[in-house]
């Protein structure tokens, strides 16, 4: 018989990392919604007006949702912001 390869991770645990990170980010965005930044809600990102068109649920890349929950179009482009990059109008 040959030995089991072994990676390091427990078998079955390979999901708890995603489930935190869906958790976080719906967390995030619940908190968001609380705070008034609903989909079509005026904000200003500074001192830029702008519309938030929805929300980030990226689990992956340089902007993840939990930090950056917002997705606001401005006359510039489109944005994914943090909570304390906006303010409502």
């Amino acid at each position: 018989m040959a030995a089991k390869e072994r990676n390091g991770v427990r078998p079955g645990s390979g999901r708890q990392g995603t489930e935190r990170s869906a958790n976080a980010i719906a967390g995030a965005v619940s908190i968001a919604i609380k705070q008034g930044f609903v989909v079509g809600r005026e904000v200003l990102v500074g001192n830029i007006p702008g519309i938030v068109v929805g929300y980030n649920i990226a689990a992956v890349g340089t902007f993840l949702g939990n930090s950056y929950p917002l997705v606001v179009r401005t006359e510039l482009g489109v944005t994914k912001c943090a909570l304390k990059e906006v303010s409502l109008v």
